[in-house]
């Protein structure tokens, strides 16, 4: 049994790893919210907002290494990430919208 829970760890694991570091990340922007909220990403990874929403948004990393114009309705940023670290982010024109993006080492 105990080596069926080992595997069973690992292979969850692995599954939450290859989810959380697979490709160029999408974040939607809709209903006044960034969804999802917060990702994990390895270092070299884009991160991909889409604006759904009819108002205008921006996204604006909180230490300034990234900022978007406004964008509007189905309008794009994207932004790779290279190195470790949390990059708080936030929409200028709403302060209230914000999310987090990780960039960890696999």
């Amino acid at each position: 049994m105990k080596s069926f829970r080992k595997g069973w760890l690992a292979g969850a694991w692995l599954a939450a790893s290859a989810m959380a570091y697979a490709g160029p990340q999408q974040v939607d922007i809709s209903k006044f919210a960034f969804t999802p909220k917060e990702v994990t990403v390895v270092p070299g990874t884009k991160v991909v907002w889409v604006n759904h929403d009819e108002i205008p948004h921006t996204v604006s990393g909180r230490d300034k290494t990234f900022v978007s114009k406004a964008m509007d309705t189905d309008d794009r940023y994207e932004h790779v990430f290279d190195k470790e670290g949390d990059y708080a982010y936030f929409c200028a024109v709403h302060p209230y919208m914000t999310g987090v993006v990780h960039v960890r080492k696999p």
